[in-house]
């Protein structure tokens, strides 16, 4: 596979905090990747650093050979750790406005997947529920076709139920040529669709790797991992 995001020595500090130390990696293209640790290990400032949202760092980062810019932004789907959409819209509003910003947005693909989900298109956003939230947002993120994928925390606060649903829209939508990187300390409820991972911890990289290769090497299963490397 394909090398699509580099990063070399990428350190973010906030005051006097490290957010990031130092990181290095390299991830691939047609991969679903986990981007694993506790909270405030770092994830999110790194999902937010690849999405364009935070450009005071040092080291370099590139995606598909383009260092980040609005270039390398038209190439990502961000779904953030916070709701974007505003209470009065519908899905149909939202689909429009979509529309408008990425060239690579699928009306059609976003209304197909509305539709599987039993969501009224013109039902206003602060009527749902959150795990219906959850998936409306993330139906906008996944109809696009896009070369990067990021999801902060898609499946926190969520019921068991839910997630399941998430991580099915996730399997089933992205370009399959893409890479799909998903933030979350729940290791038990993502390790079975990933295929490799990044373990974080204090801004810093533990491990990464394949994911099957990871659990034979340690014989353990990838939540067991995890939990050890973690429990202090």
């Amino acid at each position: 596979m394909e090398k699509n995001i580099i990063i070399k020595n990428l350190t973010k500090d906030y005051s006097r905090i490290r957010a990031l130390d130092n990181v290095c990696l390299e991830l691939s293209s047609g991969k679903i990747i986990g981007l694993l640790g506790s909270n405030g290990s770092g994830k999110t400032t790194l999902i937010k650093i690849l999405a364009g949202l935070i450009a005071d760092y040092k080291g370099e980062v590139t995606i598909y050979n383009e260092t980040l810019s609005y270039k390398s932004k038209a190439l990502v789907s961000y779904l953030p750790d916070v709701s974007f959409i505003e209470d009065s819209w519908s899905f149909n509003y939202a689909i429009n406005y979509f529309s408008d910003f990425f060239e690579d947005f699928s009306r059609t693909k976003a209304l197909n997947m509305v539709t599987k989900l039993g969501i009224d298109p013109n039902r206003k956003f602060s009527t749902l529920s959150k795990g219906t939230k959850e998936k409306f947002q993330l139906a906008l993120i996944l109809a696009r076709n896009a070369k990067v994928y990021l999801f902060d925390e898609p499946i926190a606060g969520v019921d068991p139920a839910a997630r399941e649903v998430i991580f099915e829209m996730i399997t089933e939508n992205i370009n399959p040529e893409a890479t799909a990187i998903i933030t979350t300390h729940l290791v038990s409820d993502v390790e079975r669709i990933l295929d490799d991972v990044v373990l974080i911890k204090n801004g810093k990289i533990l491990l990464n790797g394949d994911v099957k290769n990871l659990v034979a090497h340690y014989n353990k299963s990838l939540d067991e991992i995890f939990r050890e490397l973690y429990r202090c």
